[in-house]
């Protein structure tokens, strides 16, 4: 007696195309702002390393961040991503969030690139006087965002009323800054940004400063803060050794990516 072979039912996820299945993963980042590597895997029926190798080619092309297990999205045109660096301080600052933080953002570079990273955290509540890091955290639609009001200015920064900023509650403050020094502290090159930074200085929440590492040892125009306040720097290993020497020993925490 023959043994009969067993026919598998036709499912047009196993003969997906990549093409396709990573169009179907870019719709998916697109509705949610994050995906994880075993829900894509049990939706597209494909394997995890296959799902990771669609993935790290979409990565490569632009249109999405990696994360530990999965992926966000990656906000602004894929044309022009940003540096190596300040993905990497961006992901690195996002890893010290935790679940249902209130998080200040200020204005920059790096912490508007550091919202996608946030998308996978939960309930998160983000407050920023950032036009940019607002719109991003908007559209990722997974935290609640609060806007501080005031006059934009050039580095799309909202500045107002300074005496409304002790009402608030944070649990971290991320700043960026033109400059930190161990002797001359933490300053910037514009007086509206750095009034800004001192008054959240006194919110007694976790002050967390990015830095590119061009920056470190540099001094701006006007002082923020003097740097033992700060409580962790996240800058790039390229950053000077003796600088970041001193900085630690003054009780700083020094995170280099």
């Amino acid at each position: 007696m023959g043994v009969e072979a067993r026919r598998t039912p036709y499912n047009p996820a196993i003969t997906m195309l990549s093409e396709e299945r990573r169009n179907l993963i870019l719709e998916a980042l697109s509705r949610t702002g994050s995906v994880r590597v075993s829900e894509l895997a049990a939706s597209l029926n494909a394997d995890p390393v296959t799902i990771r190798r669609d993935l790290a080619q979409l990565e490569s092309e632009g249109r999405l961040h990696r994360v530990h297990g999965g992926a966000v999205r990656r906000e602004g045109p894929a044309s022009s991503p940003a540096s190596g660096i300040e993905c990497r301080i961006a992901e690195t600052a996002a890893r010290f969030i935790p679940d249902d933080a209130v998080v200040f953002l200020g204005p920059g570079a790096l912490t508007a690139e550091m919202v996608p990273f946030l998308m996978g955290h939960q309930r998160l509540t983000l407050v920023t006087n950032s036009l940019q890091v607002a719109w991003a955290a908007a559209r990722g639609g997974n935290h609640t965002v609060h806007v501080v009001g005031g006059q934009v200015e050039a580095d799309l920064g909202l500045y107002g009323d300074l005496q409304a900023l002790p009402q608030l509650r944070a649990d971290w403050v991320v700043l960026e800054a033109s400059g930190l020094d161990a002797e001359r502290g933490l300053t910037h090159d514009q007086s509206l940004y750095a009034n800004l930074a001192r008054a959240l200085f006194g919110l007694g929440a976790q002050m967390m400063v990015l830095l590119p590492p061009e920056r470190i040892g540099r001094t701006g125009a006007v002082t923020i803060a003097p740097a033992d306040e700060v409580d962790m720097l996240i800058t790039g290993r390229e950053a000077p050794n003796a600088a970041l020497w001193d900085l630690s020993e003054l009780g700083m925490r020094v995170v280099l990516t």
